[in-house]
């Protein structure tokens, strides 16, 4: 209510907060007009006009795991590693053991359901915000836009594996079994 008043003096400058689920203030931007903001629960990309992208949240710091870091925290239980990559394509590649697989396109979505729902969905345990998740996908890319969106969700220590299954498959064909 208090967000939406404040919005009212802010006449023709871009909106620049918006409540995520959690009541958490999450920067954006938007020229939508008011009545057409989401209340919470809602994509931050629905709020976002498709001629802009969200800000890269980790250009200021290092968000990138290495193979053998990785390889540590699966075997200490240590992250959450979260492929986003299609279902089709870990059938037809392979994953990453250990990994949950949440696509893309439902990652904002799938980190604002209750934990039950995403273990249901995601066959895995869901994160809470402030555990370590390592994001990947097949080269790097779309695991670095899950990075951002699952930061601006309010999840604290998110990581992204930039090497991908790629890597992953590499250096696991060289191992000795």
């Amino acid at each position: 209510m208090a967000l939406r008043g404040c919005w009212r003096y802010a006449g023709v400058i871009p909106r620049l907060l918006l409540l995520n689920s959690a009541g958490v203030h999450v920067a954006c931007l938007s020229t939508r007009p008011l009545g057409s903001l989401p209340n919470t629960r809602s994509s931050i990309s629905d709020v976002l006009p498709t001629k802009w992208s969200i800000r890269n949240l980790s250009s200021t710091t290092n968000t990138d795991v290495s193979y053998d870091q990785l390889k540590q925290d699966l075997a200490g239980r240590t992250a959450v590693v979260i492929d986003v990559r299609e279902p089709w394509e870990l059938r037809e590649y392979g994953t990453i053991p250990g990994s949950i697989n949440v696509p893309l396109a439902q990652v904002d979505a799938a980190l604002q359901l209750n934990p039950e729902d995403f273990k249901e969905r995601y066959g895995g345990d869901m994160p809470e915000p402030a555990d370590k998740i390592v994001f990947s996908c097949l080269a790097g890319n779309r695991s670095k836009t899950a990075l951002n969106t699952a930061a601006l969700l309010g999840y604290k220590d998110v990581l992204h594996y930039p090497g991908g299954w790629q890597e992953w498959a590499q250096n696991e064909q060289l191992k000795p079994n």
